[in-house]
């Protein structure tokens, strides 16, 4: 394309060529300026009409406001009405949760009273109004200073529940020798040495030699001796002035001052110290004086039966033993 240009004072004329290219590009760049111009244009005469309130340019965007904060309002409210559902949602799930509460609590020994809600509601179902968002805030504060108080309670309601697991951890219940049979039981019987009646403070069982002895709770190893009467001696403290003693063992795998668990290996079956055969002599004694192992060992759902033994307890028959001193001493005689 070819362009002429003539100058009418100086009577020259200049020739432009223009290719394609050139001739397209032109075009764009045209095209690009009138859009900016109208839109400058539009821009200036839209906003000095909003702000001075022509007629035409005034009601027009009054209209889009009006529908801008309506879909404003109308996205606000479906956001309160979901956030509105899932606060019933968890003010369900709260209910639940305090009925829980309420069961476990009479297990953890804390008086259901203490973790009570509100009495209940319900009722048919009539829509109203919906909520506003101070309401909705002052709700979720209400909800938010509940859970609270519900985490306190159901912290104290662990803390309850693991000191009953550790204190039933520390009950002897569990059978210190599972593969033997129990022989002489707790209380008064003929003494196999001098054949008079002496006092059985424990339960024997008899038990092939090496036969694992295992800790009938758990506990610190506060004695491992020889002892004359019985033999390779362990005593382990439960707390709670509760001690159990296992006797006349061959081989010892715990010493003084080891930390002990439930139902681990301390010894093996053997016939030291004062004993006719291989047998566990085992013990039990509150406050030091001896106590029929048999009632901790009924305590334990696992516990096989075996043969009956007389329930002689802290008073120990006809002749009684209420004198602390004397029942530790009649402890060293078997």
């Amino acid at each position: 394309m070819q362009l002429i240009i003539t100058d009418a004072w100086l009577a020259k004329s200049r020739a432009i060529h223009l290719s394609g290219t050139k001739l397209l590009g032109a075009l764009v760049l045209l095209s690009f300026l009138l859009m900016l111009i109208s839109a400058g244009l539009y821009h200036w005469v839209f906003l000095k009409g909003a702000r001075e309130g022509w007629p035409v340019i005034g009601t027009l965007v009054k209209l889009v406001v009006k529908d801008e904060f309506a879909q404003r309002d109308r996205f606000v409210r479906e956001n309160i009405d979901a956030m509105a559902k899932k606060l019933g949602e968890m003010q369900a799930k709260l209910l639940q949760l305090e009925s829980l509460g309420e069961r476990v609590s009479g297990l953890a020994g804390v008086n259901p009273s203490d973790i009570r809600s509100k009495p209940g509601q319900g009722g048919a179902f009539v829509p109203g109004r919906h909520l506003t968002m101070d309401e909705l805030q002052a709700t979720l504060a209400e909800l938010d200073n509940l859970t609270a108080l519900r985490t306190d309670v159901m912290t104290v309601i662990e803390s309850r529940l693991l000191e009953q697991r550790i204190r039933k951890m520390m009950l002897p219940t569990e059978v210190p020798v599972t593969s033997g049979n129990l022989g002489s039981g707790f209380g008064w019987r003929i003494d196999p040495f001098t054949g008079t009646s002496a006092l059985h403070t424990g339960l024997d069982y008899s038990a092939e030699p090496g036969t694992p002895i295992l800790a009938a709770a758990g506990g610190v190893v506060v004695v491992q001796e020889y002892h004359p009467q019985y033999g390779n001696m362990i005593e382990i403290d439960h707390g709670n002035d509760l001690i159990t003693r296992y006797g006349h063992s061959a081989r010892v795998f715990a010493k003084k001052g080891d930390l002990i668990k439930r139902g681990q290996k301390i010894a093996e079956v053997g016939n030291s110290g004062r004993s006719t055969g291989n047998h566990l002599h085992f013990e039990v004694l509150v406050q030091g004086i001896p106590q029929d192992p048999q009632k901790f060992l009924n305590a334990s759902s696992n516990v096989p039966a075996g043969p009956s033994v007389r329930n002689n307890t802290a008073g120990f028959g006809p002749r009684g033993m209420s004198n602390p001193e004397r029942s530790t001493t009649q402890t060293r005689q078997r």
